[in-house]
């Protein structure tokens, strides 16, 4: 009888919590009217904050993302797919 191990990997956590505050800016925006993406799009390559809402805290939200690693998860997750 072989037991598998299940295995935990911090890496894999930071990105739960990053895709679980992109999509409650995503919803933010949204709610607002705003395109969500170009939204995004524009924080990611500008770090302006003023890209993304205040509302419901979307803007200090974001701010908590470090965008390397965002952007890292996003190509990671584009090229798996």
């Amino acid at each position: 009888m072989y037991d598998k191990t299940m295995t935990f990997s911090v890496n894999d956590e930071k990105e739960i919590e990053m895709k679980k505050t992109l999509m409650l800016v995503y919803d933010a925006l949204t709610k607002k009217g705003y395109n969500p993406v170009n939204q995004i799009v524009g924080y990611i390559l500008s770090e302006d904050p003023t890209y993304i809402t205040t509302y419901n805290n979307a803007r200090s939200l974001i701010r908590h993302i470090d965008r390397d690693e965002l952007l890292q998860a996003l190509v990671k997750s584009y090229l798996h797919q």
